[in-house]
């Protein structure tokens, strides 16, 4: 069990460093960071995500390249139509709804962000369910004058989400309603969304994502939960897995943190990112080993496991 700790570049969904566990097992690597927040029941599907990367592997991959998006997280405009502009993507992800910030903050963004993109780009929004119906829907309307391709978790429940995407012509897409649900596939007989955004650690691994988008039928975004290489090659093992892939995915996201564990790492070049499995480094491993957190993180794991069936295929006292 080796725990870790890189800076942020930008602060992202109030998180300053990005900590977690990385566990070694006859298949590779696997990576277990969930959030702060996160109880030990959500986080049995994190470790069981990592335990599929360290001792099964995944499935086979049916495409070589996985085309992706541009995150943007709350920053101001200027820093928004640089960050698009460098990316070289033709997606981006805008994060809206930040605590502390206002209306004209968002649409000062966007604006940014789909002017950097042109005309024939994409721009999607992501409110990570901080509006309530009437404020998405009169918000979601304003924005959609810079053309979004979607507009990914407005509110926080389903409920809401199905009565936002009865009053809008922008397609809705159900995150945080999918991955931290005790039944995923409830979106889909709600009516809540078009698109389902997959991230294989909350889901329980690749095999189990993969099977949640076979039965919730709605087109699937793979995204990842701002992870190292580690982390992301799951990410990009469901991307590269499932049958169709109409949308650009989420997993360009190093960009935000300010280092990485490995010595290729997964990052994205013309908008893509190559379908492999990044070696892990031990230098890096080292640089940003956190033993000060190994006693919190131990505990984590250990009460994560309480709640998967099966012998413990982790260790921990190493």
């Amino acid at each position: 069990m080796r725990v870790f700790a890189i800076p942020m570049r930008t602060r992202f969904r109030g998180v300053t460093r990005r900590e977690g566990v990385l566990f070694r097992g006859p298949a590779g690597w696997g990576e277990f960071s969930p959030f702060a927040e996160y109880g030990p029941a959500e986080c049995a599907r994190w470790l069981a995500a990592a335990r599929e990367a360290a001792y099964e592997g995944w499935p086979a991959p049916v495409r070589d390249r996985i085309p992706v998006n541009v995150t943007i997280p709350a920053v101001g405009p200027d820093r928004a139509f640089e960050m698009t502009k460098a990316s070289g993507c033709r997606t981006a992800k805008v994060k809206v709804a930040e605590r502390g910030q206002d209306d004209a903050d968002d649409f000062a963004r966007v604006e940014a962000v789909r002017d950097a993109i042109g005309p024939d780009g994409r721009v999607r929004i992501d409110v990570n369910g901080g509006w309530d119906v009437d404020h998405a829907a009169r918000m979601i309307r304003s924005l959609d004058r810079w053309e979004l391709e979607y507009a990914e978790q407005p509110c926080a429940t389903l409920e809401e989400l199905a009565r936002v995407r009865r009053m809008v012509d922008v397609p809705i897409a159900a995150d945080e309603s999918i991955r931290r649900a005790e039944d995923p596939l409830k979106v889909r007989a709600a009516g809540a969304a078009d698109v389902a955004v997959l991230k294989v650690q909350p889901l329980g691994g690749v095999r189990a994502a993969l099977e949640v988008a076979e039965a919730c039928g709605l087109p699937v975004v793979v995204s990842s939960a701002v992870e190292t290489s580690v982390g992301l090659a799951a990410g990009v093992a469901l991307a590269a897995a499932l049958p169709d892939l109409p949308y650009a995915c989420g997993l360009g996201t190093l960009s935000l943190m300010d280092g990485d564990v490995v010595r290729d790492p997964l990052r994205e070049s013309g908008g893509e990112i190559e379908v492999r499995r990044p070696v892990v480094d031990e230098e890096a491993l080292a640089r940003f080993a956190a033993p000060d957190l190994d006693e919190g993180w131990r505990s984590r794991v250990v009460d994560a496991q309480a709640f998967l069936a099966g012998p413990a295929m982790v260790e921990v006292d190493g």
